[in-house]
């Protein structure tokens, strides 16, 4: 092991030089913490373990949009980038209201049936299959999203009983508000005319017989008048009738 002398400090006095006999030949030492306490004689401090940083992917404006405007919430961007909930929402508000109107102007639209688009709008058309079979159309949900083909897909959501229902239709905007077609079988079941089965199972209601005649009951012997001899009937006086007597000296 060869022997270096020190022979100063650097300009910055951020390293020692060091050299050995051979004038021509020099070294250079960091003169950081683990050699001040080497030559202060105190034991080197532990190495800082290394951390294992977590590297978010943080999404640009344009990259929240389009997830939702692709159908993800703004809770569901937010989770799976690890990005801010309120950085999120900031940037997802304008397309939560495109989505929103895109809905609204799904329901007037007309579905597409076997024979051509109906005359009913899609929410005429929903709202009389409900009632029909019984059900209250009062609480329907509408929620829209676009598609990679740029098309929009149309949910809607409602209630029956205690079960939850969603129907998906795909919207495609144009004259006299465009045209609806049913993309899952619970939306066929809603836009068909003839489809008569109901989407909630009803109770049937116990059957009554209201056939049976009623017994006829004893009526009293009507009171046939009392007649003179003549055939005249006989009218009582006055006093009979307070004295409950009749004239004939019946009583």
């Amino acid at each position: 092991m060869r022997e270096l002398k020190m022979v100063g400090l650097d300009a910055d006095s951020k390293h020692i030089i060091c050299a050995i006999e051979d004038p021509g030949e020099r070294f250079r030492l960091a003169a950081d913490e683990r050699l001040r306490a080497a030559l202060r004689g105190e034991p080197a401090p532990p190495e800082q373990p290394q951390l294992d940083i977590v590297v978010t992917n943080m999404l640009s404006p344009k990259e929240i949009q389009a997830k939702v405007r692709a159908g993800a919430s703004v809770e569901q961007v937010a989770a799976a980038s690890g990005s801010d909930l309120a950085r999120v929402r900031r940037f997802a508000n304008p397309v939560l209201l495109e989505r929103a109107r895109a809905a609204e102007l799904a329901t007037a639209a007309h579905p597409v049936l076997a024979d051509g688009p109906a005359v009913l709008t899609l929410l005429e058309t929903v709202t009389a299959a409900l009632v029909t079979r019984g059900l209250a159309p009062d609480r329907l949900s509408w929620d829209a999203w676009r598609n990679e083909d740029s098309r929009w897909t149309v949910q809607l959501a409602w209630k029956a009983g205690r079960s939850d229902n969603i129907a998906h239709f795909c919207f495609t905007p144009g004259a006299h508000g465009g045209t609806i077609t049913a993309v899952d079988n619970a939306a066929s079941e809603l836009i068909d005319p003839d489809f008569d089965r109901p989407l909630r199972p009803v109770a049937q209601v116990a059957h009554v017989d209201f056939d049976e005649t009623p017994k006829p009951t004893d009526t009293p012997p009507r009171e046939q008048p009392v007649h003179t001899r003549r055939g005249k009937p006989v009218i009582p006086a006055w006093e009979d009738v307070l004295l409950g007597v009749r004239s004939g000296g019946q009583r």
